[in-house]
C-alpha cells in the first residue's frame, strides 16, 4: 500500500500473543513497522523511549477483563508520555460510555475484535498517514524559520516588490482567512502557501496539497470528500483544523465548483454513500497562475467561490520584476547543489552573473533552480561562467534532438511539457499535441516522475 516510504513504527498493546501476532503480521504485510507490548508497563517504556506513529491499545487485561478500566488510564498515560502519537483503542468487550470515554481522553478512533481487516487497515493507515504530515509540518515550520533567517528561494530578498509580498505573508498569515496565492509558474505559489501555513496558528495540524489541474473528474467527490464504503477520509478530513491548499484552481469544472463552495462556506460535507454530516475545520490556500475574475465575468468560474477563496490575495511578482535577488537566489541555489553533490564550494563568474540578471527567465524561480543544477553538473571547474549556465539552450534545441535517439527525445519533450505545465496533465497533453490518455500511456512507458505528487 505505502510500502515505498518510510514510516514510524506502529506499537500494538494486547496481553494476548496470538492477538498481537495476527494483527502485527496483517500490518507488517502492508510494509509497516510494528512494536509490541505484552501489557501497560511495556507499553509505557516503548512509548518513553522511541518515536512512533501510532499505538493500538486493547482496553481490557488481564487484571481487569471486562471494565476497560486498565486500558484507558493506559490511554491517559500514552498520551502525556507520547502527545505525538495517535491512539486506536480495541476492545471486544466495549460500550459506547467506554469509546466516547477512551476519545475523551485523547484516543484518535477505535477498532473492536474481531476486527474487520479494512476497518483496521483503513484506520491504522490514516493515523500513521495523519502523523507523517504532523512531523513534515514540523520539519517545514523549522525550515521556514530557519530560512527567514537565511537565504532561502522564497525568503530572502533585496527586491522590494518581494519585501512588500513578505510582509503581507507575515499579516495574513496570523488570521484564519482563506488566502488566494496569484502568480506565474514557477514564481514559487506552492512554496508561498506552506510559508503562510507554517507562520500562522494551524503549523502544528495537517497541510495537505491537492493539483487540482491533475485531478479527474471522476475521483474529484471521493478524493476531495471521502468515500464512505472504503472507509477513506477526502482531502477536507484529512485537512481538519490544518491548513488545504488548492492548487490550479482555475481547472476546477463548474458543477464541481458548487459542491466545493458548500463546504467552504459551512464547514461540513458528506463522503459519498453515507447521510453522516462531517464538520471539518479548514483554512484554504488557492494557487493559480489563471485570471480568475475574467473566468468568472466569462462564466467558467463562480464568482461566489471566488468571493470565498479571495478572502485575502496575494501575488507573488514574476522573477523579471525582482532582478536585485537573481543572483542572491542563484548563489542560494548554487550553495545547495554543492552540499548535495558532496561538491567543493563553487562561485559564479562576473560574466555569469551578468547574464543572469540580463535573461528574462521566463520559467521565473524554476528555471534559474534547474539552470543553476545543470550548471553545477556538468561544471569542472569551481568557477561557473555564462557559457555553462546555458541560459540560450532553447535556441539550440534542434541541434541537441539531432543528436539524440527517439526515444529519449520523447523523455525529455514530456518533462519540459511538464515542467512548464507545473505538471497539469490537460495543458502538457494539450501543449504536446496529444490526448491525455496518451499522456498517461507514455509517462508509465517512461517511468516519469509520478504527476500526481505534490511539486514546490
Amino acid at each position: 500500500m505505502n510500502g515505498t516510504l518510510i514510516h514510524a513504527p506502529v506499537l500494538v498493546i494486547d496481553d494476548h500473543a496470538d492477538i498481537r501476532l495476527a494483527m502485527s503480521m496483517l500490518l507488517r504485510s502492508e510494509g509497516l513497522s510494528i512494536v509490541e507490548a505484552a501489557s501497560p508497563d511495556a507499553a509505557c517504556e516503548i512509548a518513553a523511549s522511541q518515536a512512533l506513529a501510532c499505538a493500538i491499545v486493547d482496553l481490557n487485561y488481564t487484571a481487569d477483563t471486562t471494565s476497560g478500566h486498565e486500558g484507558l488510564e493506559l490511554v491517559s498515560r500514552l498520551r502525556e508520555l507520547a502527545p505525538a502519537m495517535s491512539l486506536v483503542v480495541m476492545t471486544a468487550w466495549g460500550s459506547i460510555d467506554l469509546t466516547v470515554e477512551a476519545m475523551r481522553r485523547g484516543a484518535a478512533d477505535f477498532i473492536e475484535k474481531p476486527w474487520n481487516r479494512t476497518r483496521l487497515l483503513n484506520t491504522v493507515w490514516a493515523q500513521v498517514s495523519l502523523h507523517d504530515m504532523r512531523e513534515e509540518n514540523r520539519r517545514l515550520r523549522a525550515e521556514s524559520l530557519l530560512s527567514r533567517a537565511g537565504p532561502a528561494a522564497i525568503c530572502a530578498t533585496e527586491s522590494s516588490a518581494m519585501r512588500r509580498v513578505l510582509e503581507l505573508v507575515d499579516r495574513i498569515a496570523k488570521g484564519d482567512s482563506n488566502v488566494l496565492v496569484l502568480g506565474e509558474n514557477g514564481t514559487g505559489k506552492s512554496m508561498l502557501a506552506r510559508d503562510i501555513h507554517t507562520l500562522s496558528s494551524r503549523a502544528m495540524h495537517p497541510f495537505i496539497r491537492m493539483d487540482m489541474g491533475s485531478l479527474p473528474e471522476s475521483r474529484f467527490m471521493d478524493d476531495m470528500f471521502g468515500d464512505e464504503s472504503g472507509m477513506r477520509p477526502g482531502r477536507f478530513e484529512l485537512a481538519h483544523r490544518g491548513s488545504l491548499v488548492l492548487e490550479e484552481v482555475s481547472t476546477i469544472p463548474l458543477f464541481q465548483q458548487v459542491r466545493l463552495l458548500r463546504v467552504i462556506e459551512e464547514g461540513e460535507l458528506e463522503r459519498i454513500g453515507s447521510g453522516q454530516t462531517r464538520r471539518v475545520d479548514v483554512r484554504v490556500i488557492s494557487t493559480t497562475n489563471a485570471d480568475l475574475e475574467a473566468a468568472a465575468r466569462a462564466n467558467r468560474f463562480r464568482l461566489d467561490l471566488l468571493y470565498r477563496l479571495n478572502a485575502m490575495q496575494v501575488r507573488l511578482p514574476a522573477l523579471r520584476d525582482r532582478q536585485e535577488d537573481i543572483v542572491p537566489l542563484a548563489r542560494h541555489f548554487l550553495l545547495r547543489e554543492c552540499r548535495r553533490l558532496g561538491r567543493d564550494a563553487a562561485r559564479f563568474s562576473p560574466s555569469a552573473e551578468r547574464a543572469m540578471r540580463a535573461y528574462a527567465w521566463p520559467g521565473n524561480i524554476r528555471e534559474l533552480e534547474h539552470a543553476v543544477e545543470r550548471a553545477v553538473l556538468a561544471a569542472t571547474e569551481t568557477e561557473i561562467d555564462a557559457e555553462a549556465l546555458a541560459l540560450q539552450r532553447q535556441e539550440d534545441a534542434p541541434l541537441l534532438l539531432d543528436r539524440i535517439t527517439l526515444p529519449e527525445a520523447e523523455h525529455l519533450l514530456i518533462q519540459q511539457a511538464l515542467e512548464r505545465n507545473e505538471n497539469n496533465l490537460q495543458r502538457a497533453a494539450d501543449a504536446l499535441g496529444i490526448s491525455r490518455q496518451s499522456l498517461y500511456r507514455r509517462l508509465d512507458k517512461r517511468r516519469l516522475k509520478d504527476p500526481f505528487e505534490p511539486v514546490d
